[in-house]
């Protein structure tokens, strides 16, 4: 199709993209001079009336939408000429990569860079779902991200592109919609054909999540439909809690804007003010047992039992043990230093198996009555403490951790992480009484009932995502 002419002006140059019935060209306004992109819907075999419903549709709101960083709407008319009918949309045309290009080239981008771009985004979205009615894009992805003039520590300008999927929300609240998008970006109602403004959230966490990573969203581990990315990135807590909350699976769970999530964003404290509107509330899968009264508070945490990560974690123990015992066999003929590694290697995996079996079978206990406080553990029958205890009178600071990555570096060099849970922290004087091993919910619900009997206010302790050992 090259060289020619559609509606007597815009003069075909090179094919940019092509979809089931639907052509990409980079043109020639032959009255301007300008390039221009021009998009062109065939009545070919491929041609679907649903396709053409979308098109119209992608040009209407087009003609509308005025902002710098989405392609100018310029021409829209019927192509009926010998080599091709259809209909074309003539749009201003970027010089630029898409963020997909860019990945694909070998160009990584910093934890400074993502933000920049989903800053950007989000006030693009702020701008569409803030009209009347509100527009939905509805396939955010990398290859519809395009980057330009990159300069000084700035990412450069962001575009966002074709429109080919938008909705406006009068038509998602009141039609049955055809699923449009593409898998792996889409979020779980979209999937199910119900697109929302918090559905363009999901897409573009879902992008950031494959510029940070280089891996496509669908190959990632999924709990509850939740993405699972923490070992797979070395993004600072705040950022990770951010993504998290836009990748949500359920709408109601992500910011419920893009301007709350750009305020979220750009104030890592409002991202954590999150946990206080679940304070107090008891999760109904918890085991962990709490008897209180007006001076006393007892929180007793059973045994975990089998599970997934305990299967993982006798793995784990298991091959780190073998390599502890071939290794001491090796070492063991060395006297002295060798005689002391094999020591230090058998030590190691004896507390490995305590671990693992404490896991398995221990309990825990914290009590604070009206004059101490002592946190102990039982195993088999025989009860030990960490931390002696502490007069209540001493306690000074409530604080709890979300949950956070840790990395961890072998003797042969190999690096692995690991997520580490929450934890609530009591401080009685200098030392630290800690509840380990719970869920997120269940420090919601505890730290509301420790802070109202201790009649102190609670803090989250900083860690950053990525710890050394």
């Amino acid at each position: 199709m090259k060289s020619e002419i559609l509606g007597s002006r815009y003069s075909i140059r090179e094919q940019l993209g092509k979809k089931p019935g639907r052509y990409t060209y980079l043109a020639l306004d032959e009255a301007t001079h300008d390039s221009v992109v021009v998009k062109l819907l065939k009545f070919d075999s491929d041609f679907e009336w649903d396709s053409l419903k979308l098109f119209e549709r992608e040009a209407e709101i087009l003609r509308n939408l005025s902002h710098p960083f989405i392609p100018q709407y310029l021409d829209y008319f019927e192509v009926d000429s010998a080599q091709t009918k259809g209909f074309a949309l003539v749009q201003s045309y970027i010089d630029a990569k898409s963020l997909e290009e860019q990945v694909k080239t070998g160009r990584t981008f910093n934890e400074a860079e993502l933000k920049e771009i989903a800053e950007k985004i989000l006030n693009i979205l702020i701008h569409l779902h803030q009209l009347k009615p509100a527009i939905v894009h509805r396939d955010i992805k990398p290859s519809n991200i395009l980057l330009t003039n990159r300069s000084g520590n700035s990412v450069g300008e962001v575009y966002l592109v074709d429109f080919g999927s938008v909705q406006n929300i009068t038509v998602v609240e009141n039609a049955t919609l055809t699923v449009v998008g593409t898998y792996g970006y889409m979020s779980p109602e979209h999937f199910g054909g119900r697109a929302v403004p918090t559905s363009d959230l999901y897409s573009l966490g879902a992008t950031l999540l494959y510029l940070a990573t280089g891996i496509h969203p669908a190959d990632f581990p999924q709990k509850d439909l939740q993405i699972q990315f923490e070992d797979k990135t070395q993004l600072s807590q705040h950022f990770a809690s951010w993504l998290k909350k836009v990748l949500e699976p359920s709408q109601e769970k992500r910011f419920n804007s893009a301007a709350a999530a750009l305020t979220a964003l750009q104030k890592p404290e409002i991202v954590n003010q999150n946990i206080e509107n679940n304070l107090g509330i008891k999760p109904v899968d918890t085991k962990i047992h709490l008897n209180k009264s007006a001076d006393n508070i007892e929180v007793f945490k059973p045994s975990r039992g089998w599970s997934f990560s305990c299967i993982e974690k006798l793995i784990t123990t298991t091959f780190s043990t073998f390599v502890g015992l071939v290794s001491i066999m090796f070492l063991w003929h060395i006297p002295l230093v060798g005689w002391l590694i094999s020591v230090m290697l058998a030590w190691l995996g004896v507390l490995n198996w305590i671990d693992f079996i404490f896991e398995l079978f221990g309990t825990t206990k914290l009590v604070i009555n009206q004059k101490v406080i002592f946190l102990s553990y039982q195993l088999f029958g025989i009860k030990y403490e960490k931390v002696r205890p502490s007069a209540r009178k001493n306690i000074i600071k409530l604080e709890y951790t979300n949950s956070f990555i840790k990395k961890a570096t072998n003797s042969n060099g190999k690096i692995s992480y690991k997520e580490v849970s929450p934890a609530i922290i009591i401080w009685a004087g200098n030392k630290q009484y800690k509840l380990t091993g719970i869920t997120q919910t269940e420090v919601e619900w505890l730290l509301k009932e420790l802070s109202d009997s201790l009649k102190l206010p609670f803090q989250r302790r900083v860690i950053p995502i990525v710890q050394n050992d």
